[in-house]
């Protein structure tokens, strides 16, 4: 069994908890259910923005223990205020430490765009993210049918969230091209090998149609990088560990949006 069978098999089983605990008629009252949603997809295609989708992200399978002293509303913050479009927060605990909590905090603090970054195989998980205040949820093309993902996608859009398609191959990417889907996120680690390569991102841009934004995700550590995604067509780019692994992530960002903004003036 890989990582990525792992937390699933542990995902279905912690939804089923949590569908007795918490049932949709007690999400449906959470502060935020009815607070409208900021679109995520408008934020990251804005030329006059970075396009970057700064994660929260405490631990991970593959790197351990990334940053455990986590004020989350104070990155949080720091991010948006470097330039950041987005905010992307991982609310698995099990396997990244994060939680429902960590994304209320954002979104208590915060108007920008909220990704709920989550292993997604319920419905139950999509109106547990409106509840917590999320404005788009991730859905991880390596663990869903082509059929649960329209479903998913449509559901999500009927509480007004934004759907963040993740492929990670041709396999993955042609039987997914819904036009329904709001983004397509190329992810350059390998869920089941978790190897990590932008040329994921580059090989697969020629394939995705121009009237998706492209999102490419992990393995992003400069603004070069970044200019050289945009040559692809990358709108966003979803960065984490990069921050993460510094005791000060929302200043490394700003440092990296000055540098990209001072790169972009150069040419």
């Amino acid at each position: 069994m890989n990582i990525l069978d792992e937390i699933i098999q542990h995902k279905y089983k912690e939804v089923a908890s949590l569908k007795s605990m918490h049932p949709v008629k007690e999400l449906e009252k959470g502060i935020y259910f009815q607070v409208p949603t900021t679109s995520m997809k408008t934020a990251v295609s804005d030329k006059n923005k970075s396009g970057i989708i700064a994660e929260i992200k405490r631990k991970s399978p593959s790197q351990g223990v990334i940053n455990a002293q986590v004020s989350v509303e104070q990155i949080a913050s720091g991010y948006f205020n470097a330039g950041a479009s987005a905010i992307s927060v991982l609310t698995d605990s099990e396997f990244f430490g994060g939680s429902n909590k960590d994304l209320m905090l954002v979104r208590k603090s915060n108007q920008g765009p909220i990704l709920r970054k989550e292993f997604i195989i319920d419905e139950y998980q999509i109106v547990e993210a409106k509840s917590i205040g999320a404005d788009a949820i991730l859905l991880i093309a390596a663990v869903l049918s082509p059929d649960k993902i329209k479903q998913f996608t449509a559901f999500a859009h009927s509480f007004g969230l934004e759907v963040l398609l993740e492929v990670h191959s041709l396999e993955e990417l042609y039987p997914n091209l819904f036009l329904e889907v709001d983004m397509i996120g190329v992810n350059n680690r390998d869920l089941k090998t978790f190897t990590l390569s932008i040329e994921v991102s580059k090989k697969l841009a020629p394939f995705i149609p121009e009237t998706f934004v492209r999102v490419s995700e992990s393995g992003i550590e400069s603004p070069t990088a970044i200019m050289e995604l945009r040559k692809y067509g990358y709108e966003g780019f979803l960065m984490g560990q990069n921050f993460m692994q510094n005791s000060n992530p929302e200043k490394v960002c700003l440092e990296l949006v000055t540098r990209l903004k001072e790169m972009e003036t150069e040419g």
